[in-house]
């Protein structure tokens, strides 16, 4: 069983990201990847069935959020990114960011002190804070959001690869919650829909639900469901499209695409939104 645990994701994803490292024609770059992921990430990826279908997602993802994580910093509209279950991104350290940003990565403290600890000779571009907390606990979820609101005025929150894991009451109660602070502006996060969470169940489900890392969040109703707590959608960038742009296409991208030509405007726009990168902003 190559994933023993929700936390081991985070050494599959970085697995995936050095992986598109290395390709001749990568879409990112991320050099401390494979050192994070270790040979545990490498293996984790090899033993996944389909392992192909997941390394064009994770690219893309991390491509598209890339782009958005710049665009908002540069231009001056978020002075602090509040990373929630951080992983292994190493944003702070690869992407040319605003000296002034702050960046404040959240997450378990094994995880945090593995990353901080094979990265200790690098220097992050920004002002740098690794909190270690458990965001399941809703008063350790409520210290930290207060924390952060207090020191920043402007803050993009990201969630990337968190959402799925999580149950819709949690997700519903993480809205409301960063909705209590007026600091968060904006939320970017991945988002997929219950067609292809089916297709996850099919492929993983098995090895998912072992290591209790099943997905959980797939809402009928998108980002509409963010709705109620105060957030908009502003941004949705369909993996599909997204991969193609980026020269990065989704296995059998073409026939998707095939299909869509001939589907009414309404299948169209669901294909498009089977999974995405979504940013909301606060109302």
């Amino acid at each position: 069983m190559p994933i023993e645990s929700v936390s081991d994701t985070a050494r599959w994803v970085a697995a995936y990201r050095a992986m598109e490292t290395e390709r001749a024609r990568g879409i990112i770059r991320d050099p401390y990847a494979a050192r994070l992921a270790g040979d545990r990430g490498r293996q984790m990826a090899a033993e996944m069935p389909r392992s192909s279908d997941a390394a064009w997602s994770m690219a893309v993802r991390t491509a598209v959020i890339d782009e958005i994580v710049l665009d908002l910093t540069r231009g001056g509209k978020v002075d602090a990114v509040m990373n929630l279950a951080a992983g292994l991104d190493a944003r702070p350290w690869r992407l040319d960011l605003p000296k002034t940003l702050r960046w404040f990565d959240v997450d378990l403290p094994a995880i945090l002190q593995h990353k901080t600890h094979e990265l200790r000779t690098e220097r992050p571009r920004v002002a740098y804070e690794a909190i270690e907390a458990d965001l399941r606990d809703a008063a350790i979820r409520h210290a930290v959001f207060s924390t952060v609101a207090r020191d920043a005025e402007r803050v993009l929150v990201m969630s990337e690869g968190l959402l799925v894991y999580l149950e819709p009451n949690t997700v519903a109660e993480l809205a409301a919650d960063l909705h209590a602070h007026a600091a968060f502006r904006w939320w970017v996060f991945d988002l997929i829909s219950s067609q292809v969470a089916r297709m996850v169940e099919k492929s993983w489900g098995e090895r998912l639900e072992r290591a209790n890392a099943p997905f959980r969040f797939a809402p009928a109703e998108g980002t509409g469901f963010f709705t109620p707590f105060g957030w908009r959608e502003t941004q949705f960038r369909s993996m599909m499209e997204e991969g193609r742009r980026l020269g990065r296409d989704m296995p059998k991208g073409w026939f998707w695409r095939t299909v869509a030509r001939v589907a009414p405007a309404d299948k169209r726009e669901a294909m498009r939104r089977m999974s995405g990168i979504a940013l909301l902003a606060r109302e």
